[in-house]
């Protein structure tokens, strides 16, 4: 929401750093300036399809506003894209829904029909916000398959916000890990599937079903519950819930520590490798994949 100019400020506000794209600050831009950017340049699949949808225009419609808007479309060329955007993202009979209005589809066709909004402009930078939540699994990889090959012929980024760990795998080239609201441990997805650094890292790897093994061993859940926001606990917001916490994680926040590739934990004990390889999860790489 802070890199689309979202925010709405009072009462929200950006406490510090900087969001900049192609070397200007989005933070000290103009509403106008970012009206420009927003669904032409960096383009964003909000979480909830039932919501972002306006309900008293056409799906036709509502597609097409972003290319006449940043493109010039006429109308009838946005509605003919608007077609080609819904056959593209597995809308049956595109033409006709063209037509129809978002309580004549499912909450996983609206989420569909999101991603195809997103993606009208071919944007720099698309937010992906739990885009396949509402989707079955066929779907779920149609539309992943749509937006890799998106990236690979435009050349754009995809930041993706998900707590699906094999969409994860799949997709990314790097990988933030957050809990409470801060990231706890930042690599390439090899780094954070395969050498993780964190105990809150190891219990997301942990809970992952290992499908393509015999053992029949069982999930190992994080205890717990995650903090309210705004009573997030003294010292590291995970000390709560973590097997390893001591009097110190209880009390200070810890600092990062960062490798040489640039590799970085938020753990007081992610630089004691002994300490590492005794707690961290055994994982094993898959033939051609990330995990």
């Amino acid at each position: 929401m802070t890199i689309m100019g979202l925010i709405d400020m009072p009462p929200g506000r950006v406490e510090g750093g900087d969001v900049r794209y192609r070397g200007h600050s989005l933070l000290e831009m103009s509403e106008r300036q970012m009206q420009d950017i927003r669904g032409n340049d960096i383009a964003m699949v909000f979480q909830d399809p039932m919501t972002s949808l306006n309900p008293v225009y056409t799906i036709g419609r509502q597609l097409g506003e972003g290319l006449r808007l940043h493109r010039g479309y006429t109308k009838e060329q946005a509605l003919a894209r608007a077609v080609e955007l819904l056959d593209m993202v597995g809308i049956p009979n595109p033409e006709q829904r063209v037509k129809d209005y978002p309580h004549q589809f499912s909450g996983g066709m609206r989420q569909r029909v999101m991603i195809a909004m997103a993606l009208a402009c071919d944007p720099d930078i698309l937010i992906a916000d739990e885009p396949t939540t509402a989707l079955d699994v066929t779907i779920q990889a149609q539309i992943i398959e749509l937006m890799q090959e998106m990236q690979e012929k435009n050349g754009n980024a995809i930041i993706m916000i998900t707590h699906d760990l094999g969409v994860v795998a799949d997709v990314a080239d790097k990988i933030m890990v957050m809990y409470a609201g801060r990231p706890v441990e930042f690599g390439t997805a090899d780094e954070v599937f395969y050498d993780s650094m964190h105990p809150y890292t190891w219990g997301l790897v942990r809970s992952i079903p290992e499908a393509l093994t015999d053992e029949k061993k069982p999930l190992t859940p994080i205890k717990g519950n995650p903090p309210s926001l705004v009573n997030v606990p003294a010292g590291c917001s995970f000390s709560p819930r973590c097997p390893y916490a001591t009097e110190l994680c209880h009390s200070k926040r810890p600092e990062k520590f960062v490798t040489e590739t640039g590799h970085y934990s938020t753990c007081h004990f992610s630089h004691d490798p002994a300490f590492v390889r005794k707690n961290a999860p055994s994982t094993s790489r898959t033939k051609g994949g990330k995990a």
